[in-house]
């Protein structure tokens, strides 16, 4: 059997302490031990979070590796599928974090730690459309999980975002997919771990 590979990443302000990925580190480390399991805390400039990712997945073999992200892991996942070719699920991708973070410019805190601060620069709104993938070329290699109660990003883009993929739009739910676990199966199912 070869070793898989399994990258999550976070949303904006999120961590590696999220519900979503500590259920999945759980659930992985549960059920399929052997997989080499990485949740990096993204640093808030994209750049800087793609060199991370890189560094990380560098040694992955590409057919062995998979990634999952949330919100705007859920974009830098579409990233790393499409230099790589890999499997991703994505929960509530964010489409257009360069137009939606705009806003967001200036100092922030940490969701799971409010003490935590850091800076959001103007710079890294043209680092994220640096990061930006369109279309995407292997829809089959995609899953994404879309709320339709969202509250902070529109499922109709969402959705719109990845014509052809596999996709499980949820008629009700939140932006933090607080019913997680019901998704869990699938998610796993879909990363072909075993």
């Amino acid at each position: 059997m070869d070793t898989r590979f399994l990258l999550y990443l976070h949303g904006f302000r999120s961590s590696p302490q999220s519900f979503k990925a500590r259920r999945m580190a759980a659930e992985v480390a549960q059920r399929h031990p052997g997989v080499t399991w990485a949740c990096p805390q993204l640093p808030p400039s994209p750049q800087a979070a793609a060199g991370l990712i890189t560094e990380i997945t560098a040694g992955w073999p590409r057919e062995h590796m998979a990634v999952v992200g949330s919100s705007l892991g859920g974009f830098y996942a579409t990233w790393v599928a499409e230099e790589t070719g890999c499997r991703a699920v994505l929960l509530n991708p964010a489409v257009d974090p360069a137009r939606d973070l705009a806003r967001h410019i200036g100092e922030q805190s940490s969701w799971h730690d409010p003490a935590e601060r850091f800076y959001f620069a103007r710079g890294y709104i043209d680092e994220l459309r640096a990061l930006e993938r369109r279309p995407i070329s292997w829809p089959e290699r995609y899953f994404a999980i879309i709320a339709k109660g969202d509250e902070v990003l529109d499922w109709r883009e969402m959705t719109g975002r990845y014509p052809d993929a596999r996709i499980k739009l949820l008629p009700g739910g939140d932006h933090g997919l607080s019913d997680f676990d019901a998704h869990l199966e699938e998610v796993l199912a879909f990363l072909q771990l075993a």
